[in-house]
Protein backbone atom coordinates (compact mmCIF):
# COMPACT_ATOMS: atom_id res chain seq x y z
CA UNK A 1 0.00 0.00 0.00
CA UNK A 2 2.58 2.43 0.52
CA UNK A 3 4.45 1.54 -2.78
CA UNK A 4 0.88 2.60 -4.14
CA UNK A 5 1.01 5.82 -2.36
CA UNK A 6 4.47 7.06 -3.26
CA UNK A 7 3.81 6.57 -7.26
CA UNK A 8 1.37 9.14 -7.38
CA UNK A 9 4.23 11.71 -6.08
CA UNK A 10 6.40 10.42 -8.43
CA UNK A 11 4.84 10.90 -10.97
CA UNK A 12 3.75 14.38 -9.96
CA UNK A 13 7.44 14.91 -10.05
CA UNK A 14 7.81 13.22 -13.32
CA UNK A 15 5.28 15.37 -15.21
CA UNK A 16 6.83 18.25 -13.36
CA UNK A 17 10.25 17.50 -14.92
CA UNK A 18 8.69 16.79 -18.60
CA UNK A 19 6.62 20.18 -17.90
CA UNK A 20 10.11 22.10 -17.27
CA UNK A 21 11.86 20.56 -20.21
CA UNK A 22 9.37 21.07 -22.48
CA UNK A 23 9.68 24.97 -21.41
CA UNK A 24 13.42 24.83 -21.98
CA UNK A 25 12.84 23.46 -25.01
CA UNK A 26 10.14 26.11 -26.04
CA UNK A 27 12.41 28.91 -24.95
CA UNK A 28 15.01 27.36 -27.07
CA UNK A 29 13.26 26.79 -30.10
CA UNK A 30 11.41 30.66 -29.78
CA UNK A 31 15.00 31.88 -28.76
CA UNK A 32 16.91 29.99 -32.20
CA UNK A 33 13.68 31.70 -34.13
CA UNK A 34 14.32 34.71 -33.10
CA UNK A 35 18.08 34.66 -33.53
CA UNK A 36 17.11 33.51 -36.90
CA UNK A 37 14.76 36.41 -37.61
CA UNK A 38 17.17 38.93 -36.48
CA UNK A 39 20.00 37.25 -39.12
CA UNK A 40 17.42 37.43 -41.65
CA UNK A 41 16.95 40.82 -40.80
CA UNK A 42 20.80 41.82 -40.82
CA UNK A 43 22.45 39.70 -43.95
CA UNK A 44 20.74 41.94 -46.42
CA UNK A 45 22.17 44.92 -45.12
CA UNK A 46 25.65 42.98 -44.48
CA UNK A 47 24.72 41.91 -48.23
CA UNK A 48 24.12 45.50 -49.09
CA UNK A 49 27.38 46.99 -47.40
CA UNK A 50 29.39 43.88 -49.29
CA UNK A 51 28.32 44.99 -52.22
CA UNK A 52 28.82 49.10 -51.52
CA UNK A 53 32.46 47.69 -50.80
CA UNK A 54 32.82 45.77 -53.80
CA UNK A 55 31.52 48.65 -55.70
CA UNK A 56 33.94 51.29 -54.22
CA UNK A 57 36.41 48.52 -55.22
CA UNK A 58 35.62 48.48 -58.98
CA UNK A 59 35.23 52.13 -59.54
CA UNK A 60 39.37 52.37 -58.20
CA UNK A 61 40.13 49.85 -60.49
CA UNK A 62 38.13 51.54 -63.70
CA UNK A 63 39.43 54.87 -62.80
CA UNK A 64 43.19 53.55 -62.59
CA UNK A 65 42.66 51.92 -65.64
CA UNK A 66 41.13 54.26 -67.36
CA UNK A 67 43.95 56.38 -66.49
CA UNK A 68 46.55 54.11 -67.28
CA UNK A 69 44.95 54.35 -70.85
CA UNK A 70 44.79 57.96 -71.05
CA UNK A 71 48.69 58.20 -70.01
CA UNK A 72 49.26 55.27 -72.45
CA UNK A 73 47.12 57.43 -75.31
CA UNK A 74 48.86 60.37 -74.61
CA UNK A 75 52.17 58.84 -74.57
CA UNK A 76 51.40 57.42 -78.23
CA UNK A 77 50.48 60.65 -79.44
CA UNK A 78 53.73 62.17 -78.11
CA UNK A 79 55.61 59.44 -80.03
CA UNK A 80 53.46 60.14 -83.25
CA UNK A 81 53.75 63.45 -82.97
CA UNK A 82 58.04 63.33 -82.42
CA UNK A 83 58.07 60.75 -85.57
CA UNK A 84 56.45 63.47 -87.11
CA UNK A 85 58.56 66.16 -86.35
CA UNK A 86 61.65 64.13 -86.91
CA UNK A 87 60.27 62.74 -90.76
CA UNK A 88 59.04 66.37 -91.40
CA UNK A 89 62.80 67.74 -90.25
CA UNK A 90 64.12 65.01 -92.41
CA UNK A 91 62.28 66.26 -95.30
CA UNK A 92 63.41 69.81 -94.82
CA UNK A 93 67.04 69.50 -94.07
CA UNK A 94 67.94 66.11 -96.05
CA UNK A 95 69.42 69.04 -98.70
CA UNK A 96 71.63 70.81 -96.25
CA UNK A 97 75.13 69.58 -97.05
CA UNK A 98 74.30 69.30 -100.46
CA UNK A 99 73.01 72.32 -100.99
CA UNK A 100 76.23 74.14 -98.89
CA UNK A 101 78.05 71.89 -101.32
CA UNK A 102 76.52 74.10 -104.16
CA UNK A 103 77.03 77.85 -102.87
CA UNK A 104 80.49 78.33 -103.64
CA UNK A 105 79.79 77.20 -106.99
CA UNK A 106 76.95 80.00 -107.45
CA UNK A 107 79.25 82.28 -105.53
CA UNK A 108 82.30 81.63 -108.19
CA UNK A 109 79.43 82.24 -111.13
CA UNK A 110 78.49 85.54 -109.99
CA UNK A 111 82.30 86.59 -108.94
CA UNK A 112 83.34 85.71 -112.72
CA UNK A 113 80.40 88.39 -114.00
CA UNK A 114 81.28 90.73 -111.32
CA UNK A 115 84.81 91.30 -111.80
CA UNK A 116 84.38 90.57 -116.10
CA UNK A 117 84.96 93.18 -118.01
CA UNK A 118 81.49 93.97 -118.77
CA UNK A 119 82.12 96.20 -121.81
CA UNK A 120 83.95 93.56 -124.17
CA UNK A 121 81.56 92.23 -126.70
CA UNK A 122 83.23 88.97 -127.02
CA UNK A 123 82.48 88.48 -123.59
CA UNK A 124 78.88 89.23 -123.42
CA UNK A 125 77.73 86.21 -124.67
CA UNK A 126 79.60 84.37 -122.36
CA UNK A 127 79.05 86.37 -119.69
CA UNK A 128 74.93 86.03 -120.52
CA UNK A 129 75.48 82.15 -120.67
CA UNK A 130 76.99 82.38 -116.58
CA UNK A 131 74.04 84.85 -115.97
CA UNK A 132 71.66 82.48 -117.26
CA UNK A 133 73.42 79.31 -115.22
CA UNK A 134 73.02 81.57 -111.92
CA UNK A 135 69.69 81.99 -112.45
CA UNK A 136 69.01 78.37 -113.32
CA UNK A 137 70.54 77.20 -109.93
CA UNK A 138 68.83 79.83 -107.94
CA UNK A 139 65.43 78.66 -109.28
CA UNK A 140 66.47 75.07 -108.87
CA UNK A 141 67.13 75.51 -105.10
CA UNK A 142 64.92 77.63 -104.50
CA UNK A 143 62.49 75.08 -105.29
CA UNK A 144 63.49 72.66 -102.38
CA UNK A 145 63.36 75.45 -100.09
CA UNK A 146 66.94 77.64 -100.54
CA UNK A 147 66.66 81.28 -100.25
CA UNK A 148 68.95 84.10 -101.10
CA UNK A 149 69.76 86.52 -98.28
CA UNK A 150 71.02 89.80 -99.92
CA UNK A 151 70.38 92.78 -97.22
CA UNK A 152 71.45 95.65 -98.86
CA UNK A 153 69.98 98.38 -97.44
CA UNK A 154 68.74 97.24 -95.25
CA UNK A 155 68.83 97.04 -90.90
CA UNK A 156 71.26 94.46 -89.69
CA UNK A 157 70.15 91.23 -88.43
CA UNK A 158 72.90 89.13 -86.61
CA UNK A 159 70.50 86.49 -87.07
CA UNK A 160 71.37 86.13 -90.85
CA UNK A 161 73.44 88.70 -91.44
CA UNK A 162 77.71 88.55 -90.29
CA UNK A 163 79.10 92.01 -90.07
CA UNK A 164 82.52 92.06 -91.89
CA UNK A 165 83.23 95.95 -91.19
CA UNK A 166 81.52 98.91 -89.97
CA UNK A 167 81.21 102.26 -92.21
CA UNK A 168 80.36 105.70 -91.09
CA UNK A 169 77.85 106.82 -92.57
CA UNK A 170 75.74 110.72 -92.79
CA UNK A 171 73.57 108.75 -95.46
CA UNK A 172 71.63 106.15 -94.05
CA UNK A 173 70.76 105.42 -90.10
CA UNK A 174 73.42 103.27 -87.82
CA UNK A 175 73.06 99.81 -88.17
CA UNK A 176 72.12 99.58 -92.07
CA UNK A 177 73.99 97.05 -94.17
CA UNK A 178 75.94 99.34 -96.90
CA UNK A 179 77.31 96.90 -99.15
CA UNK A 180 77.08 93.10 -98.90
CA UNK A 181 80.39 90.90 -100.08
CA UNK A 182 79.08 87.61 -99.95
CA UNK A 183 75.59 86.94 -100.06
CA UNK A 184 73.47 84.43 -97.17
CA UNK A 185 71.21 81.55 -97.53
CA UNK A 186 68.72 79.88 -96.13
CA UNK A 187 67.58 76.30 -96.26
CA UNK A 188 63.14 76.25 -95.38
CA UNK A 189 63.95 79.16 -92.70
CA UNK A 190 67.14 77.60 -91.23
CA UNK A 191 70.39 79.61 -91.96
CA UNK A 192 72.66 78.23 -94.05
CA UNK A 193 75.18 80.87 -94.45
CA UNK A 194 75.48 84.34 -92.89
CA UNK A 195 75.21 87.19 -95.26
CA UNK A 196 78.75 88.98 -95.10
CA UNK A 197 78.09 92.60 -94.62
CA UNK A 198 79.26 96.39 -94.38
CA UNK A 199 77.68 97.79 -91.52
CA UNK A 200 76.74 101.95 -91.28
CA UNK A 201 77.53 104.13 -87.91
CA UNK A 202 76.92 107.08 -86.69
CA UNK A 203 79.20 109.52 -88.68
CA UNK A 204 81.85 111.40 -86.21
CA UNK A 205 81.10 115.19 -85.60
Amino acid sequence: MSEQRQNPEQEVELNEDLAKMEADVEAAVQAAEEHAEQDQEQSPEAEIAMLYAELEVAKQTIADQKDGVVRAAADVENMRRRAAQDVEKAHKFALEKFANELLPVIDNLERAIEFSDKENETLKPVLEGISMTVKSFNDAVAKFGVEIVNPQGEQFNPEFHQAMSIQPSNDVSPNTVLAVMQKGYTLNGRLLRPAMVMVSKAADA
